[in-house]
């Protein structure tokens, strides 16, 4: 159908955890539904996950391109000039380090300075350099 955007309705925490472990973001019918709903809904780079109280930094999920995967944690940081401040996979999050590798179907969360959003985002969505 070309649908890009998909999310359940879940009532169930438990069902919940199977559709987020099967990469379908779900909402619970608490009063957060509705920033948790527009923040997948909005297209990528739109909304921050969460941000400080100055509105300084933020925390955002990075659209990856897949060129990005079997690349380190380190590299990626330097290439979008961003800290990886956690990554979902396979429905659990992971603090990664320096060393942590990333896999296909990763959700990448970054903390990033708020003006920079956009920038960050457009590099993550580019391939990596090659070293040369």
């Amino acid at each position: 159908f070309g649908v890009e955007h998909v999310v359940a309705r879940i009532y169930d925490a438990k069902r919940a955890e199977v559709y987020e472990r099967l990469g379908i973001p779900t909402v619970a019918t608490v009063p957060w539904t509705t920033d948790r709903l527009m923040r997948t809904l909005l297209p990528d780079g739109v909304a921050s996950a969460w941000r400080d109280p100055s509105g300084k930094v933020a925390v955002v999920q990075l659209p990856l391109h897949e060129g990005w995967v079997g690349h380190t944690v380190a590299s990626l940081e330097q290439a979008t000039s961003s800290r990886v401040a956690f990554i979902m996979r396979f429905g659990t999050g992971v603090l990664p380090t320096a060393k942590t590798v990333v896999q296909a179907d990763d959700l990448v969360y970054v903390s990033v300075l708020s003006g920079t959003i956009s920038d960050v985002s457009n590099a993550a969505g580019q391939p990596p350099e090659e070293a040369s």
